[in-house]
């Protein structure tokens, strides 16, 4: 898994030279967009939500279920990411998109959501499959930002911020690896309490995803300013194995920011530690993919530390064993 981490910049580059050569149809009369995935597949979807939220045109919804939404018909544009084409949640929905004569485009690496796409000459783009879907968002992520905006639905410089995280992510690799393991070392069989302000939100999603899986710890996330009308109750108790993990953009809204101020000596008096990650880059896609990256590390050397396997999940395998039965 450190390799793959390691590796994730080549991924990106490998990833736009795919998007680039991808054949993608011009969108007909789409009103709404549906992106359909889950796990590593779908984070992208939820990524790629926050970085158009304040452009595109038409509304945008992400679904980690086996079934569409009602509203979907012949105007929904719905993007299918699976990244082995055989995610039983992903192919249901599919086949309703299908039944709905939605316009539908996949992103995968092979399996049925391929065979589909090639019977009823559907837009795909296949990237390269073998390894655990969490490893390549990237190649997902690349895709589905060349399908927005070669449909008119996202801006053309997200193709050009795509080169520029390239650059910030191997200028900063050494740096973001020794703050990766530091603050592994805090939170080494602890318990992560991951908050967002507001603006990368899939970016905490990711980092608990990865915890979970690569770290086999289990971790909650909440995001600013919602977490300041519930959960913000819950804090009333000293937990010393408690750790805050907050991620910072330079896209946060000011009084969110301040919301922030006020709760951070909260956080302090009631948990072990309070850890801000503050994002580097200009634009949203450099801040966040070099949030995935540190997160992505982080994980990887709190297994290092547990002495456990960041790659196997066994019972996830399990799982899905046990649902072919039935």
């Amino acid at each position: 898994m450190k390799n793959l981490v390691q590796n994730f910049t080549s991924q990106l580059k490998e990833a736009k030279q795919i998007a680039d050569r991808a054949i993608v149809s011009q969108a007909q009369n789409v009103l709404n967009i549906v992106v359909t995935g889950l796990g590593g597949s779908g984070i992208g979807g939820t990524i790629l939500q926050e970085l158009i939220s304040d452009t595109c045109p038409v509304p945008i919804t992400i679904n980690k279920d086996y079934f569409l939404p009602a509203f979907v018909n012949k105007n929904t544009l719905v993007i299918i990411s699976s990244y082995s084409g055989n995610t039983e949640e992903t192919l249901s929905a599919m086949q309703q998109a299908i039944a709905k004569k939605a316009q539908v485009a996949c992103v995968t690496s092979g399996g049925k959501v391929l065979q589909l796409a090639k019977q009823h000459q559907f837009d795909f783009i296949e990237i390269p499959g073998g390894n655990p879907p969490r490893s390549c968002i990237g190649y997902s992520l690349i895709q589905l930002i060349q399908i927005l905006v070669t449909k008119g639905f996202a801006p053309a410089t997200l193709l050009t911020d795509i080169e520029k995280s390239i650059a910030l992510l191997e200028n900063q690799n050494e740096i973001i690896k020794i703050e990766a393991h530091t603050i592994a070392q805090k939170l080494t069989n602890k318990l992560a309490v991951i908050y967002s302000l507001g603006t990368c939100e899939g970016v905490a999603v990711r980092f608990r995803q990865q915890i979970n899986e690569n770290s086999k710890q289990l971790c909650w996330h909440h995001t600013f300013p919602e977490m300041n009308h519930n959960e913000l109750v819950g804090w009333t108790n000293k937990n010393d194995n408690l750790v805050v993990v907050t991620f910072h953009t330079s896209f946060d809204f000011d009084r969110t920011k301040k919301r922030y101020q006020v709760c951070k000596p909260i956080f302090e008096k009631y948990s072990n530690t309070v850890i801000d990650i503050t994002a580097k880059g200009n634009s949203k896609l450099e801040q966040f993919l070099y949030l995935i990256n540190i997160g992505d590390w982080i994980s990887c050397y709190i297994a290092d530390s547990r002495g456990i396997d960041p790659v196997e999940v066994n019972v996830i395998d399990y799982l899905k064993a046990e649902l072919a039965k039935f």
